[in-house]
């Protein structure tokens, strides 16, 4: 069981008090500035119901997309406090700016328990990215307390992140919690044996993450994109199959760490291959040695689909990151689909990170089939790296 130790909500008495909660409402629109998929709005529900059931003036901050340190029309949070608004039946008062003498009364003298309000998008200041002083100053002067609940961005240092705990007592919400314990427990206590499934298309991606696991588990298991580095590193002809040449030295370098640390690491066996990297390419599953010099891999084959799945079988603890495919084609989307589902029917300790993984988990319909589903591609990354998090380095200690 790893500790969290640092303080959450629960360690406060927020009865009264205005709360600033830096949440992760940076979810996807269409074009006409509707939310296609509100789960990062439904994550952060237990953190802010706990905070309205105790009385407490509720003040939520976030990022939305990369606009250009300017107002942009088209990353105003409006639909998201809408979207939240429907989600705990009652209305949020959305702001049109981040911060002003106006919003500060209004939360000082206006604003009643169990009300919610919604700052404008943080990074339509340049201060937020900068983690300008000034800025962390300004918004924390909003409330009593300070509460992170946005995994999401916990590796950033911003002014929202880190910035505002230097000047409120800072503590976690449910969600980081809940975050770093499952984090945590992989890289400090797993059941074993403790596999690492990985793909994506780049190595750089996951040099470190890879790295650091080769430290922890059992067994490391890789497919999509990346492997063709990791195979073109072992002698192989990968023909226009995509790969970063300048880490063949580290591919190298990790099959020997794999070697020396006893991990066992599985490449694929066997390949489908396409002429071209299309949905209706003409396609055909071949060994690794026996890739043609025009074809390129569109994802693991047959033969290591079902190699793959019988280690899966044996674990007690799995980390998945990563398609094994070409998953947004249709036609190639088999390998991750398959990888997937067994992961989740796995009887293991099963936890998954990264936008791609996401994805693909709710494609397949997968989501309440895993023990752990992080919300922070890039945070959870950092933190299986070994990384201190700023988000979670700024908060109290118990």
């Amino acid at each position: 069981m790893y500790v969290f130790n640092k303080k959450t909500v629960e360690d406060i008495d927020v009865n009264g008090k205005a709360v600033l909660v830096r949440v992760d409402f940076n979810v996807p629109l269409d074009a006409g500035g509707n939310i296609t998929d509100n789960t990062r709005i439904v994550l952060s529900l237990p953190t802010i119901r706990y905070l309205l059931e105790n009385h407490a003036k509720v003040v939520l901050m976030s990022h939305l997309g990369r606009p250009k340190d300017a107002v942009d029309e088209k990353y105003r949070l409006t639909p998201a406090a809408k979207e939240l608004g429907k989600l705990i039946g009652k209305p949020v008062k959305k702001f049109d700016e981040i911060f002003n003498d106006e919003i500060k009364d209004y939360i000082k003298n206006v604003m009643k328990p169990g009300e919610v309000v919604m700052l404008e998008n943080l990074r339509f200041n340049p201060g937020e990215k900068k983690n300008d002083r000034d800025f962390s100053k300004n918004l924390a002067s909003l409330a009593d307390f300070y509460v992170d609940d946005a995994f999401g961005a916990a590796h950033r240092a911003h002014a929202s992140i880190s910035g505002v705990a230097e000047f409120l007592p800072a503590v976690s919400g449910f969600l980081l919690k809940k975050e770093v314990e499952a984090l945590g427990a992989l890289l400090e206590n797993p059941a074993r044996p403790f596999i690492a499934v990985l793909g994506g298309s780049k190595v750089s991606d996951k040099i470190l993450v890879i790295k650091n696991l080769l430290e922890k588990v059992d067994e490391l298991i890789l497919g999509g994109g990346m492997t063709y580095t990791f195979l073109k590193a072992m002698g192989n002809e990968i023909g226009r199959s995509i790969c970063e040449d300048d880490q063949l030295g580290y591919a190298l370098e990790m099959v020997e760490l794999a070697k020396k640390n006893g991990v066992k690491l599985m490449l694929p066996v066997d390949i489908c291959i396409a002429q071209e990297y299309a949905e209706n390419a003409e396609s055909k599953n071949v060994a690794i040695n026996a890739i043609p010099s025009d074809w390129e891999g569109m994802g693991i084959g047959e033969k290591t689909i079902e190699l793959y799945k019988t280690e899966i079988a044996k674990a007690k603890t799995i980390f998945w990151n990563g398609p094994m495919g070409v998953f947004e084609f249709e036609r190639f989307a088999n390998s991750t689909k398959e990888i997937a589902e067994a992961i989740a029917g796995s009887s293991a300790v099963t936890v998954a990170g990264g936008g791609d993984t996401l994805a693909a988990i709710k494609k397949y319909g997968l989501n309440g089939k895993f023990s752990h589903i992080s919300s922070g591609g890039g945070a959870s990354m950092e933190f299986l790296e070994g990384k201190i998090l700023p988000g979670v380095a700024a908060l109290q200690d118990k």
